[in-house]
């Protein structure tokens, strides 16, 4: 039996939480199970949510625990509600990491893994062991490293996916926002392999920068004066109806509709009280802001609102097609799917106040690594 540390959340009835290192048993693999040796694991808005939660950030503060240091921090009595189900329960973080398989069970497919690096996305990843199945890990190329490897799931397949959902809809071109961030930028890489017009969404001019350098063509900065008008004309040139909102609160994804409409009744030839026939579709897939969607009028009739998650799409979508992406995924990690880090941070760092700081604003370009093995 291995055993290792792992990072736990716990949200706990006294309103505070806990964020600490615990040392955990690796069992031995059953017949068609594996042991992967995490060597690298990213912090993602979702680990976000789910280290934090409802926390008020700015009461972090270190204490000594019993073993070791533990970071805390108060939740506000009426946001206690929101984490109900998970009160005094340890929730180990870490939604995907990467390693190398160090231990298997006897059958052949488990055995013909020990040495590989995999990537995973079974949760509880900010940790240094994990045993899972053979068939819940995607085998790496020769060379690939973990590192390398440790974001192949969750941005990778997600990118894929809302291309996916765009062909399924039968749309030809999309829309998305928070566009300069490491999914924005793969999603650009597969639109431009793959011929698809993508409308980039950012709010920075620094954003607008990022994007440019890697070849985006159409790319629309919703802090400019011009906003509403380029992104009329971007809609306008590419037919995008369908668009993939990080954002969450506020009113861009109802410009984007109403923008979507104005070009749609643009090209009418008759006049129609209730609007265009054009279907539009909204999809939220992230909250970077917590404020209210607003939907105003203005947009029409035939349109669609409607939130997007990886899970909920990998569970409707078939066998053939999940494999044909994280194939994708495996041979171009370096390329279309390659991450890239602000900072590479151990175990002990992640729950220190001053690196919270840092990764907690998940400002673009800032995404951290952890290295669950790196001594801190």
């Amino acid at each position: 039996m291995t055993t290792g540390l792992q990072l736990f959340s716990t949200t706990g009835s006294n309103q505070t939480l806990k964020l600490s290192l615990e040392k955990v048993d690796i069992p031995a693999p059953k017949s068609e199970e594996i042991v992967i040796r995490i060597e690298a694991s990213p912090i993602n808005p979702t680990d976000l949510a789910s280290m934090f939660g409802p926390a008020d950030l700015t009461t972090l503060r270190n204490e000594q625990g019993e073993n070791s240091t533990e970071l805390l921090a108060d939740i506000p009595s009426k946001l206690m509600r929101m984490v109900k189900s998970r009160i005094d329960s340890p929730l180990a973080t870490g939604s995907e990491g990467a390693g190398v398989v160090i231990e298997a069970g006897d059958s052949p497919e488990a055995q013909a893994l020990i040495g590989k690096v995999v990537s995973v996305a079974t949760g509880g990843h900010h940790g240094q062991y994990c045993c899972v199945h053979y068939s819940l890990v995607n085998p790496m190329p020769e060379g690939i490293t973990p590192e390398q490897a440790a974001s192949a799931f969750v941005n990778p397949m997600t990118a894929l996916g809302l291309v996916e959902t765009m062909h399924n809809g039968g749309h030809k071109a999309l829309v998305n926002t928070a566009a300069a961030s490491n999914l924005g930028i793969m999603l650009n890489r597969i639109c431009q392999a793959d011929g698809i017009d993508i409308v980039n969404i950012v709010r920075k001019p620094e954003q607008v920068e990022i994007l440019k350098e890697i070849g985006a063509k159409y790319i629309v900065n919703s802090s400019s004066e011009t906003f509403r008008k380029d992104l009329f004309k971007a809609l306008a040139e590419t037919g995008a109806t369908i668009a993939f909102d990080a954002i969450g609160g506020g009113k861009l994804g109802y410009e984007i509709l109403a923008c979507m409409e104005q070009v749609a009744a643009s090209q009418m030839t008759s006049y129609n009280h209730y609007g265009s026939s054009v279907k539009k579709q909204l999809y939220t897939y992230g909250r970077l802001d917590l404020r209210p969607t607003v939907i105003n009028a203005g947009i029409g009739f035939a349109w669609n609102l409607g939130g997007w998650l990886l899970f909920h799409f990998l569970a409707d979508t078939d066998s053939e097609t999940i494999q044909r992406m994280y194939k994708r995924v495996a041979d171009e990690i370096t390329t279309t799917f390659a991450s890239h880090y602000a900072k590479k941070i151990s175990l002990e760092d992640a729950i220190s106040v001053n690196a919270v700081a840092e990764y907690g604003r998940m400002a673009t370009g800032e995404k951290y690594l952890i290295l669950p093995h790196q001594e801190a």
